[in-house]
């Protein structure tokens, strides 16, 4: 179902999103990803981990920037069997800490969510969330899925939003 069309369109608060295959992204974008989260999830959750683990070159990456093209958020978005038997998933959501408490998270989520039924159908989608992000996720569709485990030295839990039950009823 996946192409290598890249998607975009412009959003509130002067914020633009770009969903590109990795083969589309410009070294410089991919500059600002990996800055990105290495900033938060290596210096910030003070977690020394390696963060180029092979997936990215198989999942689109999801980029919200400004009006001078820094990223401000971004997601990957996996396709199913990557990272999880038959479900594709969205990971490494990430927002810059100076863009916080601005709801960029819910939005990057939700169009995370819809940009993967559009790349991959509407399939159930697996994430592994930190713990303490459980309730985001929850009020966005997942619902825990298992036991919480350490992954990194940093708690997680197994997370699933059921694939979209769409009405035929055309009222």
């Amino acid at each position: 179902m996946s192409s290598d069309t890249s998607h975009s369109s412009t959003l509130s608060a002067g914020l633009n999103f770009l969903c590109l295959p990795f083969s589309q992204l410009t070294t410089s974008q991919l500059y600002q990803i990996m800055a990105l989260r290495q900033e938060i999830f290596i210096v910030e959750q003070d977690c020394p981990y390696l963060d180029a683990d092979g997936v990215d070159m198989e999942a689109w990456h999801l980029l919200l920037v400004n009006a001078s093209g820094r990223l401000v958020a971004y997601a990957r978005l996996i396709p199913a069997d990557v990272l999880f038997a038959a479900k594709p998933s969205i990971g490494r959501v990430v927002v810059a800490a100076d863009r916080r408490r601005e709801s960029i998270g819910r939005q990057l989520m939700q169009i995370a969510i819809r940009e993967l039924a559009n790349l991959f159908g509407n399939l159930p989608i697996q994430i592994a969330a930190q713990s303490y992000l459980e309730g985001f996720y929850q009020s966005l569709g997942f619902h825990p899925s298992g036991e919480s485990y350490l992954e990194d030295g940093i708690r997680h839990t197994p997370m699933l939003k059921p694939a979209e039950t769409r009405s035929t009823d055309p009222a």
